[in-house]
Protein backbone atom coordinates (compact mmCIF):
# COMPACT_ATOMS: atom_id res chain seq x y z
CA UNK A 1 0.00 0.00 0.00
CA UNK A 2 1.46 3.24 -0.61
CA UNK A 3 1.57 6.29 1.47
CA UNK A 4 1.47 9.87 1.18
CA UNK A 5 3.72 11.89 1.11
CA UNK A 6 5.04 13.67 4.85
CA UNK A 7 5.33 16.89 3.19
CA UNK A 8 2.12 17.07 1.14
CA UNK A 9 -1.05 19.14 2.00
CA UNK A 10 -4.00 17.62 3.35
CA UNK A 11 -6.50 16.82 1.08
CA UNK A 12 -10.03 19.46 1.75
CA UNK A 13 -13.32 17.17 3.09
CA UNK A 14 -16.56 18.32 3.54
CA UNK A 15 -18.06 18.96 6.42
CA UNK A 16 -18.02 16.42 9.77
CA UNK A 17 -21.86 14.61 9.80
CA UNK A 18 -22.01 14.88 13.76
CA UNK A 19 -20.92 18.22 13.67
CA UNK A 20 -23.69 19.31 11.05
CA UNK A 21 -26.18 16.88 13.25
CA UNK A 22 -25.40 18.75 16.57
CA UNK A 23 -25.77 22.28 15.15
CA UNK A 24 -29.18 21.37 13.20
CA UNK A 25 -30.58 19.87 16.81
CA UNK A 26 -29.88 22.87 18.79
CA UNK A 27 -31.62 24.87 16.62
CA UNK A 28 -34.70 22.54 16.42
CA UNK A 29 -35.13 22.69 20.25
CA UNK A 30 -34.55 26.51 20.55
CA UNK A 31 -37.14 26.53 18.03
CA UNK A 32 -39.32 23.59 19.74
CA UNK A 33 -38.80 25.59 23.34
CA UNK A 34 -39.80 29.29 22.33
CA UNK A 35 -43.13 27.28 20.20
CA UNK A 36 -43.87 25.76 24.08
CA UNK A 37 -43.57 29.07 25.22
CA UNK A 38 -45.82 30.73 22.89
CA UNK A 39 -48.57 28.36 23.42
CA UNK A 40 -47.99 28.68 26.69
CA UNK A 41 -47.62 32.98 27.87
CA UNK A 42 -49.29 33.72 24.43
CA UNK A 43 -48.03 35.05 21.23
CA UNK A 44 -44.98 37.41 22.51
CA UNK A 45 -44.53 41.01 20.75
CA UNK A 46 -41.64 41.17 18.03
CA UNK A 47 -38.65 42.98 19.01
CA UNK A 48 -36.67 44.93 16.63
CA UNK A 49 -33.07 45.10 16.44
CA UNK A 50 -32.74 48.06 15.07
CA UNK A 51 -30.04 49.86 16.86
CA UNK A 52 -29.42 53.55 15.69
CA UNK A 53 -30.71 55.68 18.29
CA UNK A 54 -32.04 59.39 18.29
CA UNK A 55 -30.52 61.83 20.62
CA UNK A 56 -33.66 63.88 20.46
CA UNK A 57 -35.90 60.74 21.40
CA UNK A 58 -33.89 59.62 24.04
CA UNK A 59 -33.58 62.83 25.78
CA UNK A 60 -37.46 63.06 25.73
CA UNK A 61 -37.98 59.58 27.38
CA UNK A 62 -35.28 60.88 30.09
CA UNK A 63 -37.12 63.55 30.83
CA UNK A 64 -40.74 61.34 30.88
CA UNK A 65 -38.89 59.21 32.96
CA UNK A 66 -37.85 61.50 35.33
CA UNK A 67 -41.39 62.79 35.80
CA UNK A 68 -42.66 59.88 36.06
CA UNK A 69 -40.70 59.30 39.01
CA UNK A 70 -40.86 62.71 40.56
CA UNK A 71 -45.09 63.00 40.21
CA UNK A 72 -46.28 59.62 39.79
CA UNK A 73 -47.12 57.25 36.85
CA UNK A 74 -49.36 59.63 34.73
CA UNK A 75 -52.90 58.60 33.15
CA UNK A 76 -52.95 56.97 29.50
CA UNK A 77 -53.80 59.24 26.73
CA UNK A 78 -55.31 57.83 24.23
CA UNK A 79 -54.44 58.30 20.78
CA UNK A 80 -57.30 57.13 18.39
CA UNK A 81 -57.98 59.44 15.86
CA UNK A 82 -61.39 58.07 15.06
CA UNK A 83 -64.54 60.50 16.34
CA UNK A 84 -68.29 60.07 16.90
CA UNK A 85 -70.45 63.37 15.75
CA UNK A 86 -73.18 62.15 18.76
CA UNK A 87 -70.28 61.92 21.52
CA UNK A 88 -68.85 65.40 20.36
CA UNK A 89 -72.45 67.15 19.96
CA UNK A 90 -72.93 66.53 23.59
CA UNK A 91 -69.14 67.25 24.49
CA UNK A 92 -69.57 71.20 22.70
CA UNK A 93 -73.21 71.03 24.22
CA UNK A 94 -71.39 70.49 27.95
CA UNK A 95 -68.21 72.89 27.25
CA UNK A 96 -71.19 75.37 26.66
CA UNK A 97 -72.84 75.34 29.39
CA UNK A 98 -70.03 74.94 31.61
CA UNK A 99 -68.26 78.44 30.01
CA UNK A 100 -72.19 79.49 31.26
CA UNK A 101 -73.09 77.91 34.11
CA UNK A 102 -69.78 77.41 35.60
CA UNK A 103 -68.16 74.16 36.12
CA UNK A 104 -71.29 71.52 37.44
CA UNK A 105 -70.79 68.43 39.25
CA UNK A 106 -71.47 64.93 37.61
CA UNK A 107 -74.79 64.04 37.75
CA UNK A 108 -76.62 60.94 37.86
CA UNK A 109 -78.77 59.13 34.70
CA UNK A 110 -81.48 58.37 37.39
CA UNK A 111 -84.69 60.31 36.77
CA UNK A 112 -87.02 58.30 39.18
CA UNK A 113 -87.72 60.10 42.13
CA UNK A 114 -89.62 60.42 45.47
CA UNK A 115 -91.49 63.34 45.89
CA UNK A 116 -91.79 62.80 49.77
CA UNK A 117 -88.13 61.85 50.09
CA UNK A 118 -87.26 64.91 48.50
CA UNK A 119 -89.19 67.10 50.41
CA UNK A 120 -88.04 65.67 54.19
CA UNK A 121 -84.36 66.08 52.60
CA UNK A 122 -84.89 69.36 51.73
CA UNK A 123 -86.49 70.46 55.21
CA UNK A 124 -83.26 68.51 56.64
CA UNK A 125 -80.98 70.40 54.47
CA UNK A 126 -82.66 73.97 55.06
CA UNK A 127 -82.57 72.92 58.95
CA UNK A 128 -78.72 72.08 58.95
CA UNK A 129 -77.90 75.52 57.14
CA UNK A 130 -80.02 77.49 59.04
CA UNK A 131 -79.11 75.81 62.42
CA UNK A 132 -76.05 73.43 61.77
CA UNK A 133 -76.38 70.29 62.36
CA UNK A 134 -78.63 68.68 64.62
CA UNK A 135 -78.17 67.22 68.51
CA UNK A 136 -79.16 63.44 68.94
CA UNK A 137 -82.30 62.40 69.98
CA UNK A 138 -83.39 59.51 71.94
CA UNK A 139 -86.06 56.94 70.58
CA UNK A 140 -85.71 54.32 73.94
CA UNK A 141 -88.83 54.52 75.49
CA UNK A 142 -87.39 52.04 78.58
CA UNK A 143 -85.80 53.54 81.67
CA UNK A 144 -82.76 51.23 80.39
CA UNK A 145 -82.23 50.23 76.99
CA UNK A 146 -82.92 46.63 75.98
CA UNK A 147 -78.96 45.77 74.80
CA UNK A 148 -77.80 47.19 78.19
CA UNK A 149 -80.39 45.27 80.23
CA UNK A 150 -78.95 41.68 78.14
CA UNK A 151 -75.86 42.74 78.51
CA UNK A 152 -75.69 43.89 82.66
CA UNK A 153 -78.12 40.49 83.07
CA UNK A 154 -75.02 37.96 81.38
CA UNK A 155 -72.56 39.75 83.27
CA UNK A 156 -74.42 39.84 86.70
CA UNK A 157 -74.17 43.65 86.91
CA UNK A 158 -77.39 44.07 88.22
CA UNK A 159 -78.40 45.68 91.12
CA UNK A 160 -80.87 44.14 93.69
CA UNK A 161 -83.31 46.99 93.25
CA UNK A 162 -82.91 45.62 89.49
CA UNK A 163 -83.75 42.24 89.92
CA UNK A 164 -87.10 40.02 89.48
CA UNK A 165 -88.63 39.65 92.65
CA UNK A 166 -87.40 36.58 94.61
CA UNK A 167 -84.44 36.17 92.16
CA UNK A 168 -81.96 38.33 94.70
CA UNK A 169 -79.63 35.23 95.86
CA UNK A 170 -79.98 33.06 92.53
CA UNK A 171 -76.82 32.71 90.77
CA UNK A 172 -77.89 33.94 87.38
CA UNK A 173 -80.60 36.86 88.59
CA UNK A 174 -83.08 37.88 86.16
CA UNK A 175 -83.75 41.62 84.83
CA UNK A 176 -87.09 43.32 85.57
CA UNK A 177 -87.40 45.45 82.52
CA UNK A 178 -90.34 47.41 84.54
CA UNK A 179 -87.60 48.35 87.47
CA UNK A 180 -84.24 48.31 85.47
CA UNK A 181 -82.43 51.65 85.29
CA UNK A 182 -79.93 52.54 82.55
CA UNK A 183 -77.16 53.22 85.01
CA UNK A 184 -73.82 55.93 84.55
CA UNK A 185 -70.89 54.89 82.12
CA UNK A 186 -67.96 56.56 81.65
CA UNK A 187 -67.25 58.00 78.05
CA UNK A 188 -64.65 55.87 76.41
CA UNK A 189 -62.83 56.48 73.17
CA UNK A 190 -64.24 54.15 70.48
CA UNK A 191 -67.70 54.15 71.91
CA UNK A 192 -70.70 56.03 70.43
CA UNK A 193 -72.96 57.31 72.68
CA UNK A 194 -75.28 59.35 70.60
CA UNK A 195 -76.83 56.46 69.29
CA UNK A 196 -80.29 57.52 69.63
CA UNK A 197 -81.87 53.80 70.53
CA UNK A 198 -79.46 53.98 73.65
CA UNK A 199 -80.55 57.51 74.64
CA UNK A 200 -84.02 58.35 76.38
CA UNK A 201 -85.69 61.04 75.44
CA UNK A 202 -86.97 64.09 77.94
CA UNK A 203 -90.30 62.57 78.55
CA UNK A 204 -88.91 59.08 79.46
CA UNK A 205 -86.38 61.05 81.64
CA UNK A 206 -88.98 62.75 83.56
CA UNK A 207 -90.51 59.50 84.36
CA UNK A 208 -87.30 57.73 85.54
CA UNK A 209 -86.66 60.50 87.81
CA UNK A 210 -90.01 60.12 89.38
CA UNK A 211 -89.73 56.26 89.26
CA UNK A 212 -86.38 56.95 91.48
CA UNK A 213 -87.93 59.10 94.15
CA UNK A 214 -91.67 57.45 94.55
CA UNK A 215 -90.15 53.88 93.88
CA UNK A 216 -86.59 53.90 95.86
CA UNK A 217 -85.99 57.04 97.48
CA UNK A 218 -88.99 56.95 99.35
CA UNK A 219 -89.56 53.38 99.88
CA UNK A 220 -89.21 52.21 103.71
CA UNK A 221 -88.99 48.48 102.67
CA UNK A 222 -85.35 49.54 101.17
CA UNK A 223 -83.11 49.37 103.69
CA UNK A 224 -80.15 50.99 104.42
CA UNK A 225 -80.80 54.42 103.36
CA UNK A 226 -77.01 54.90 102.15
CA UNK A 227 -77.64 51.89 99.88
CA UNK A 228 -80.74 53.51 98.39
CA UNK A 229 -78.62 57.09 97.73
CA UNK A 230 -75.76 55.27 96.13
CA UNK A 231 -78.01 53.83 93.66
CA UNK A 232 -80.41 56.78 92.90
CA UNK A 233 -77.67 58.96 92.81
CA UNK A 234 -75.75 56.99 89.92
CA UNK A 235 -78.75 56.47 87.89
CA UNK A 236 -79.77 60.36 88.45
CA UNK A 237 -75.96 60.86 86.60
CA UNK A 238 -76.77 58.62 83.81
CA UNK A 239 -80.12 60.93 83.47
CA UNK A 240 -78.04 64.12 83.01
CA UNK A 241 -75.71 62.04 80.87
CA UNK A 242 -78.29 61.96 78.54
CA UNK A 243 -79.59 65.25 79.00
CA UNK A 244 -76.04 66.75 78.06
CA UNK A 245 -76.10 64.38 75.01
CA UNK A 246 -78.97 65.63 73.25
CA UNK A 247 -78.68 69.19 74.75
CA UNK A 248 -82.18 68.90 76.27
CA UNK A 249 -83.52 72.70 77.21
CA UNK A 250 -86.58 74.65 78.11
CA UNK A 251 -89.41 73.40 80.65
CA UNK A 252 -88.65 69.79 80.13
CA UNK A 253 -84.90 70.14 81.61
CA UNK A 254 -86.20 71.91 84.20
CA UNK A 255 -88.80 69.66 85.41
CA UNK A 256 -85.63 67.28 85.53
CA UNK A 257 -83.17 69.07 87.45
CA UNK A 258 -85.56 70.82 90.20
CA UNK A 259 -85.93 67.14 91.37
CA UNK A 260 -82.72 66.09 90.81
CA UNK A 261 -81.68 69.08 93.28
CA UNK A 262 -84.38 68.70 95.75
CA UNK A 263 -82.80 64.86 96.19
CA UNK A 264 -79.48 65.96 96.64
CA UNK A 265 -80.44 68.68 98.94
CA UNK A 266 -82.35 66.40 100.93
CA UNK A 267 -79.80 63.69 100.89
CA UNK A 268 -76.56 66.04 102.23
CA UNK A 269 -78.74 66.14 104.81
CA UNK A 270 -80.06 63.04 105.84
CA UNK A 271 -76.52 61.90 105.27
CA UNK A 272 -74.61 64.07 107.34
CA UNK A 273 -73.51 62.38 110.10
CA UNK A 274 -72.64 58.92 107.84
CA UNK A 275 -69.17 58.17 108.01
CA UNK A 276 -66.53 59.44 104.79
CA UNK A 277 -66.92 55.34 103.61
CA UNK A 278 -70.43 55.46 103.28
CA UNK A 279 -71.56 58.65 102.52
CA UNK A 280 -68.63 61.67 100.66
CA UNK A 281 -70.30 65.00 101.01
CA UNK A 282 -67.66 66.95 98.52
CA UNK A 283 -68.82 64.07 95.56
CA UNK A 284 -72.58 64.75 96.50
CA UNK A 285 -71.98 69.03 96.80
CA UNK A 286 -70.02 68.76 93.38
CA UNK A 287 -73.02 66.98 91.72
CA UNK A 288 -75.65 69.66 93.35
CA UNK A 289 -73.65 72.53 92.54
CA UNK A 290 -73.08 71.61 89.05
CA UNK A 291 -77.56 70.79 88.47
CA UNK A 292 -78.46 74.16 90.17
CA UNK A 293 -76.38 75.91 88.07
CA UNK A 294 -77.79 74.49 85.24
CA UNK A 295 -81.44 75.16 86.14
CA UNK A 296 -80.45 78.44 87.54
CA UNK A 297 -79.24 78.82 83.31
CA UNK A 298 -82.52 77.29 82.07
CA UNK A 299 -84.21 79.90 84.00
CA UNK A 300 -83.09 82.96 82.16
CA UNK A 301 -85.17 81.95 79.23
CA UNK A 302 -88.98 81.70 79.43
CA UNK A 303 -91.19 81.81 82.95
CA UNK A 304 -91.07 78.98 85.35
CA UNK A 305 -93.37 78.61 88.23
CA UNK A 306 -90.62 77.13 90.81
CA UNK A 307 -88.07 79.92 89.72
CA UNK A 308 -88.35 81.62 93.29
CA UNK A 309 -88.37 78.67 95.22
CA UNK A 310 -84.57 77.70 93.95
CA UNK A 311 -82.96 81.25 93.60
CA UNK A 312 -83.84 81.21 97.40
CA UNK A 313 -81.89 77.46 97.77
CA UNK A 314 -78.94 78.50 95.93
CA UNK A 315 -78.55 81.48 97.84
CA UNK A 316 -78.96 79.52 100.83
CA UNK A 317 -76.65 76.40 100.14
CA UNK A 318 -73.82 78.91 98.90
CA UNK A 319 -74.17 81.47 101.82
CA UNK A 320 -71.19 84.39 101.80
CA UNK A 321 -70.63 83.56 98.04
CA UNK A 322 -69.80 86.76 96.24
CA UNK A 323 -71.14 85.03 93.01
CA UNK A 324 -74.50 83.93 94.19
CA UNK A 325 -75.32 86.82 96.25
CA UNK A 326 -74.83 89.40 92.63
CA UNK A 327 -76.53 86.65 90.84
CA UNK A 328 -80.10 87.28 92.94
CA UNK A 329 -79.20 90.94 92.88
CA UNK A 330 -79.56 90.88 89.39
CA UNK A 331 -82.43 88.82 89.20
CA UNK A 332 -86.27 90.66 87.66
CA UNK A 333 -87.67 92.81 90.50
CA UNK A 334 -90.54 90.52 90.41
CA UNK A 335 -88.28 87.62 91.35
CA UNK A 336 -86.42 89.48 93.91
CA UNK A 337 -89.69 90.66 95.35
CA UNK A 338 -90.65 86.50 95.89
CA UNK A 339 -91.06 86.19 100.02
CA UNK A 340 -88.49 83.35 99.43
CA UNK A 341 -86.18 85.15 98.20
CA UNK A 342 -86.31 88.16 100.03
CA UNK A 343 -85.91 86.37 103.19
CA UNK A 344 -82.68 83.96 102.02
CA UNK A 345 -81.40 87.99 101.00
CA UNK A 346 -81.66 88.71 104.71
CA UNK A 347 -79.94 85.44 106.30
CA UNK A 348 -77.16 86.26 103.51
CA UNK A 349 -77.15 89.70 104.90
CA UNK A 350 -76.84 88.25 108.62
CA UNK A 351 -73.98 86.35 107.32
CA UNK A 352 -72.30 88.97 105.39
CA UNK A 353 -72.23 91.55 108.59
CA UNK A 354 -71.30 88.42 110.92
CA UNK A 355 -74.19 88.42 112.92
CA UNK A 356 -74.86 85.25 113.77
CA UNK A 357 -77.68 85.25 116.44
CA UNK A 358 -79.77 87.32 113.35
CA UNK A 359 -78.83 84.67 111.12
CA UNK A 360 -80.11 81.53 113.63
CA UNK A 361 -83.25 83.47 114.10
CA UNK A 362 -84.13 84.15 110.61
CA UNK A 363 -83.16 80.52 109.87
CA UNK A 364 -86.16 79.49 112.23
CA UNK A 365 -88.41 81.19 109.18
CA UNK A 366 -87.41 79.01 106.69
CA UNK A 367 -89.03 76.07 105.29
CA UNK A 368 -87.73 72.26 105.95
CA UNK A 369 -85.93 72.04 102.06
CA UNK A 370 -84.84 75.69 102.89
CA UNK A 371 -83.01 74.82 106.09
CA UNK A 372 -81.35 71.33 104.77
CA UNK A 373 -80.04 74.05 102.23
CA UNK A 374 -78.61 76.54 105.32
CA UNK A 375 -77.79 72.93 107.43
CA UNK A 376 -74.31 72.57 106.26
CA UNK A 377 -73.26 76.33 107.62
CA UNK A 378 -74.73 76.01 111.21
CA UNK A 379 -71.71 74.48 112.81
CA UNK A 380 -69.60 77.60 111.69
CA UNK A 381 -72.49 80.07 112.98
CA UNK A 382 -72.47 78.85 115.96
CA UNK A 383 -68.82 78.59 116.68
CA UNK A 384 -68.89 82.09 116.01
CA UNK A 385 -71.49 83.06 118.35
CA UNK A 386 -69.69 81.08 120.85
CA UNK A 387 -66.34 83.15 119.81
CA UNK A 388 -68.38 86.56 119.91
CA UNK A 389 -69.71 85.46 123.68
CA UNK A 390 -66.56 84.49 124.55
CA UNK A 391 -65.20 88.02 124.07
CA UNK A 392 -68.58 89.73 125.15
CA UNK A 393 -69.14 88.38 128.41
CA UNK A 394 -65.69 87.34 129.57
CA UNK A 395 -65.45 87.72 133.63
CA UNK A 396 -64.25 85.12 136.51
CA UNK A 397 -68.02 86.15 137.56
CA UNK A 398 -70.03 86.00 135.11
CA UNK A 399 -72.12 82.68 134.27
CA UNK A 400 -74.30 82.26 131.38
CA UNK A 401 -77.57 80.00 131.62
CA UNK A 402 -76.68 76.93 129.39
CA UNK A 403 -80.77 76.68 128.61
CA UNK A 404 -80.50 80.27 126.99
CA UNK A 405 -77.08 79.57 125.40
CA UNK A 406 -79.37 76.25 123.98
CA UNK A 407 -82.00 78.47 122.64
CA UNK A 408 -79.77 81.10 120.99
CA UNK A 409 -77.53 78.24 119.01
CA UNK A 410 -81.03 76.30 118.51
CA UNK A 411 -79.64 73.00 120.00
CA UNK A 412 -80.63 70.94 122.70
CA UNK A 413 -78.36 71.37 126.33
CA UNK A 414 -76.48 68.21 125.72
CA UNK A 415 -75.24 69.36 122.84
CA UNK A 416 -74.81 72.78 123.32
CA UNK A 417 -72.53 71.51 126.63
CA UNK A 418 -70.76 69.89 123.79
CA UNK A 419 -70.04 72.22 121.40
CA UNK A 420 -68.94 74.33 124.61
CA UNK A 421 -66.44 71.89 125.67
CA UNK A 422 -65.37 71.64 121.94
CA UNK A 423 -64.34 75.28 121.53
CA UNK A 424 -62.94 75.62 125.37
CA UNK A 425 -65.84 76.99 127.23
CA UNK A 426 -66.57 76.14 130.91
CA UNK A 427 -69.85 74.60 131.75
CA UNK A 428 -70.37 73.71 135.06
CA UNK A 429 -73.76 71.99 135.59
CA UNK A 430 -76.60 74.47 133.98
CA UNK A 431 -74.11 77.43 133.79
CA UNK A 432 -71.65 78.55 130.89
CA UNK A 433 -68.23 80.55 131.83
CA UNK A 434 -67.04 82.82 129.46
CA UNK A 435 -63.38 84.09 128.52
CA UNK A 436 -61.51 84.86 125.59
CA UNK A 437 -58.42 83.53 126.72
CA UNK A 438 -59.89 79.72 127.26
CA UNK A 439 -61.93 80.09 123.98
CA UNK A 440 -60.06 77.70 121.00
CA UNK A 441 -61.38 76.44 117.61
CA UNK A 442 -61.89 72.72 117.24
CA UNK A 443 -59.07 70.78 114.75
CA UNK A 444 -60.87 70.80 111.26
CA UNK A 445 -62.97 67.65 110.83
CA UNK A 446 -62.75 66.67 114.44
CA UNK A 447 -66.63 68.10 114.79
CA UNK A 448 -69.14 66.32 112.16
CA UNK A 449 -72.56 68.22 111.31
CA UNK A 450 -75.34 66.51 113.03
CA UNK A 451 -78.84 66.38 112.57
CA UNK A 452 -80.50 69.77 114.03
CA UNK A 453 -84.78 68.76 115.15
CA UNK A 454 -85.19 72.03 115.90
CA UNK A 455 -83.98 74.24 112.82
CA UNK A 456 -84.72 70.95 110.43
CA UNK A 457 -86.26 67.94 111.33
CA UNK A 458 -89.38 69.49 113.31
CA UNK A 459 -90.30 71.59 109.72
CA UNK A 460 -91.38 68.63 107.75
CA UNK A 461 -94.33 68.04 110.02
CA UNK A 462 -96.80 66.35 108.08
CA UNK A 463 -95.91 67.44 104.73
CA UNK A 464 -94.48 63.97 102.89
CA UNK A 465 -91.78 63.50 101.80
CA UNK A 466 -92.92 62.82 98.07
CA UNK A 467 -94.23 66.37 98.19
CA UNK A 468 -91.21 67.76 99.02
CA UNK A 469 -89.08 66.03 96.45
CA UNK A 470 -91.36 66.78 94.04
CA UNK A 471 -92.25 70.40 94.81
CA UNK A 472 -96.04 71.95 95.65
CA UNK A 473 -98.22 71.42 92.73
Amino acid sequence: MSREPKNSFPVPRGPHPQSEGRGCGRKKDCLREAQKNEQRDGPTEPRGTYTVTCPERECREREAQKNEQRDGPTEPRGTCTVTCPERERREREAQKNEQRDGSTEPRSTYTVTCPERERREREAQKNEHSDGPTDPRGTCTLMCPERERREREAQKRLHRFEMMPGMEKDRWPRADPTRTVKEYSRPAAGKDATRPHDLRPPSVLLKTVCYLINAIALSPSLQPWTEVYDFVFDRLRSVRQDMIIQRVSGPECAAVLERIVRFLLYASYRLCEEPLRLYDPRINDTHLQESLSWLLSCYCVGHHPHQEEFQALSLLYNLGSTRALQHALELPEEVRAAPAVRLALSVNRAHLERNPVRLLRLARRLDFLQSCALHRHLEACRRHLLLLYSYGHSSRNCRFPLRELARLLALEDAQAASLCRACGVSVTGDRVSFSKASYVEPPPGERQSTRSYELVDRKQGDHSLALVLHGSP
